[in-house]
């Protein structure tokens, strides 16, 4: 992953909580951590019946492309496989919220994006103890 070009797509989405990110692995904790508030805003505008909110759906279209084009396959094996399909499943959960469809599983992708944040965390958490090394993309 050429992680210039994920800052600076990241960026472009106007992110307000901006915060200068150092590794890779922070990068994606960053983009997993906005895409996760996203989800959860567009969920909940969704039980309430309200409109969603556009700059929401770009942001998470956005993290979405960065989530998966930060995938190594080589490496990752089937993990990457299955990470590829959910962050898929969360794109087209965002596309029916664009499309203003009524079946969108919003809160489904929030949860399952949820998982994967809280598990992200555990990792560095586990770095941060000297308990594992992230691997470098």
């Amino acid at each position: 992953m050429n992680i210039a070009f994920a800052r600076t797509k990241y960026r472009k989405a106007n992110n307000p909580a901006s915060v200068e990110v150092q590794s890779s692995h922070e990068i994606i904790q960053t983009t997993l951590r906005e895409l996760e508030r996203s989800l959860e805003v567009l969920s909940a505008a969704q039980s309430a019946g309200n409109a969603f909110p556009s700059d929401h759906i770009n942001r998470s279209f956005t993290a979405i492309y960065i989530l998966q084009s930060s995938l190594d396959f080589e490496k990752g094996g089937d993990l990457a496989v299955r990470l590829f399909q959910l962050y898929e499943y969360c794109r087209l959960q965002t596309l029916r919220a664009f499309k203003r469809e009524e079946n969108c599983e919003l809160s489904q992708a929030h949860e399952a994006i949820s998982g994967i944040l809280s598990a992200w965390t555990d990792i560095a958490a586990d770095v941060d103890q000297g308990k594992g090394k992230p691997d470098k993309e």
